[in-house]
């Protein structure tokens, strides 16, 4: 189990849909107590189904790289990570090789955060590339290469009205000012690689007796050269005592 002590803002605090908020911009990628042991079970995924966490159309390849270079120049700003000669390394003590060749690999081997990169294709936005290793009940080979209203079926709160509403704002987040929200999900498994087809509903009878509490800190940003928007995601999954911990809202 990985499992997080603390969380830096209140899941059970209700928000309305979709529950947008400014992130600073430093704030972006965060580092807690489970990273190392987050990038080893990375690794471990990475290694054992590629083809399950890892995907990219090859007209996403310049925002892959940009977000890329991107998340390096804000880790190099981070204590416990040093960035030298086409390497980087991180607070576990790996020497990580910045390969730009391959992209989502490697951003999969610097940060706890997962990545969507959503680019616009007519009236909306279309998953054409991620890194990801710790889904939340939902299969990166059925999203990939889909719009907004086919990655979030079969969501029921993402209706016509919803998907106007998340559709805008995609259009409209800035460069200069990324934006967060989270979720909150209750589980019975802690793992934190959770896929699931959505022909495959969760079974909502184990949730009234499930102990652990996963929340995802979800942010929003505009890459300024390709404008490709991505999307983070970092994972929390906590005990109760956990949830009882939290520090400073983002």
């Amino acid at each position: 189990m990985i499992l997080n002590q603390s969380i830096p803002y209140d899941p059970l605090s209700p928000r309305p849909l979709p529950g947008i908020s400014p992130l600073d911009p430093k704030e972006w990628l965060r580092v807690d107590e489970t990273y190392a042991a987050q990038l080893a079970e990375k690794a471990r995924l990475v290694a054992e189904c590629r083809e399950a966490v890892l995907a990219l159309d090859e007209t996403a390849r310049p925002a892959a790289e940009e977000l890329l270079d991107l998340v390096v120049a804000a880790l190099s700003e981070k204590d416990g990570f040093v960035h030298h000669q086409g390497t980087l390394r991180c607070p576990d003590g790996r020497l990580v090789a910045l390969d730009r060749g391959d992209p989502m690999l490697t951003l999969s081997q610097l940060t706890q955060d997962d990545f969507c990169i959503l680019q616009k294709s007519g009236d909306e936005h279309v998953l054409t590339g991620a890194a990801l290793c710790f889904p939340a009940s939902w299969l990166l080979a059925e999203k990939f290469m889909q719009p907004l209203i086919g990655i979030h079926e079969p969501v029921g709160s993402y209706d016509a009205t919803m998907a106007r509403r998340v559709q805008r704002l995609f259009d409209g987040v800035r460069v200069a000012q990324p934006l967060w929200r989270f979720n909150a999900l209750w589980y019975a498994d802690p793992a934190l690689h959770q896929p699931r087809s959505a022909h495959s509903r969760r079974d909502e009878r184990f949730v009234q007796t499930a102990q652990y509490m996963r929340s995802e800190l979800q942010t929003i940003r505009r890459l300024p050269e390709t404008e490709a928007v991505v999307f983070g995601i970092h994972t929390y999954v906590l005990t109760q005592d956990g949830l009882n911990r939290r520090s400073a809202t983002p």
